[in-house]
């Protein structure tokens, strides 16, 4: 294997989201990647497709048990979106606001099982919490089903609307992106996504009985104008860092996480690290774009170096620039959260002068944007 390649271990079975996608979307991915899988990975597609069949009755007593339910739960508050290209920031951002007792969120469970976790925890929650890595591989920060987690899995357990569906089929990523992005689909993909995505946030909704969700996927960066069809009530975080760190720490992130989702051969460093570039340049000029829509108020920008150095002030400024209440009554948990963190190792980077000019010259509008020396 060429040593630009990215490595995995090909009989890692249970660090991918594949086994909890639906049969369907499975038939769907493989339809769309051709049946083309690299044969170091066929245990991985296998025991990825053995878990959905086991699933598949309970998804059936689920939708049939809570159909209704689902179909009556309102959401009575615009939802707070956190937004950010990956390793922004967000996770931080999320647990951090999570702690938030008037907040609802997707925890890691509910991500990864979103359509069993209402009516089957008790069987497949273990079943969570055996297959995930104590710790992030890309990171040291600690992991568990009940923390915060993106929605972009629930999502992508039952449509084609997921980000990590490209980590999945590596060789169908321009795809995904595209469909990510939003850019050359259909009217009919637009709908199936606002369709599969409010369902979901119903669900989760009807789970937590009615609060207001705070929801992580940095998907959505690229999706505010469809969002605010749904909510036109809701409400942003957008989360920037500075470019430099972005691109180290995105490149760091996918060869670790990567193959171990993969069932294609996984693409070399450079691809990598073009498609991180072209991918960024596409969300920041959707976001920069589509932020001129939302509402006044309904806005928060802030850069993950300040939330680092000084969190608490940051997050009085979300409440008070968002409206929100409940910060008073969250500043202890606040404050405790911020404490167990120092314990966190954060990665220092080291650029070479021929990245710089690359990351100076692709990612210009966020350096100017949002105020970073290039």
């Amino acid at each position: 294997m060429p040593e630009d390649v990215l490595k995995g271990n090909p009989l890692q079975l249970t660090n991918t989201p594949l086994p909890a996608f639906s049969l369907r979307v499975l038939f769907r991915l493989l339809v769309k990647a051709r049946f083309k899988i690299w044969p170091q990975y066929l245990p991985r597609l296998l025991y990825a497709l053995c878990l959905s069949l086991f699933m598949t009755p309970f998804r059936v007593v689920e939708r049939i048990r809570y159909k209704q339910a689902i179909q009556n739960t309102e959401i009575k508050k615009g939802p707070i979106f956190i937004l950010g290209y990956w390793r922004s920031g967000t996770t931080y951002l999320h647990r951090l606001l999570a702690l938030d007792k008037n907040l609802g969120f997707f925890s890691t469970f509910q991500a990864y099982m979103a359509t069993i976790f209402l009516g089957f925890e008790k069987i497949f929650k273990p079943l969570v919490i055996s297959s995930i890595p104590e710790k992030r591989p890309m990171d040291d920060v600690r992991m568990d089903a009940d923390y915060p987690q993106e929605d972009t899995y629930a999502l992508g357990s039952s449509s084609f609307h997921s980000f990590y569906h490209g980590w999945c089929f590596p060789r169908e990523m321009d795809f995904f992106n595209d469909l990510l992005c939003m850019e050359n689909v259909s009217p009919d993909v637009v709908e199936e996504w606002k369709t599969k995505y409010l369902y979901f946030l119903k669900k989760i909704t009807l789970y937590h009985k009615g609060k207001q969700l705070v929801l992580k996927n940095q998907d959505n960066t690229a999706k505010i104008r469809f969002i605010l069809k749904l909510f036109p009530d809701a409400k942003f975080v957008y989360i920037t860092r500075n470019p430099y760190h972005q691109y180290l720490s995105m490149v760091k992130f996918t060869s670790k996480v990567l193959p171990r989702y993969c069932v294609q051969k996984p693409p070399g460093l450079k691809e990598v690290g073009e498609a991180i570039l072209s991918l960024y340049e596409r969300m920041l000029q959707k976001y920069l774009q589509d932020k001129k829509l939302i509402p006044a108020g309904n806005l928060v920008e802030m850069k993950y170096e300040d939330l680092i150095t000084d969190p608490q002030t940051e997050m009085k400024r979300i409440y008070s620039g968002l409206g929100l209440d409940g910060f008073s009554d969250s500043e202890a948990a606040f404050q405790n959260f911020i404490e167990s963190q120092k314990e966190v190792k954060l990665s220092s980077y080291e650029i070479s002068p021929d990245l710089k000019e690359k990351i100076n010259q692709r990612w210009q509008a966020a350096f100017k944007e949002f105020g970073y020396e290039s």
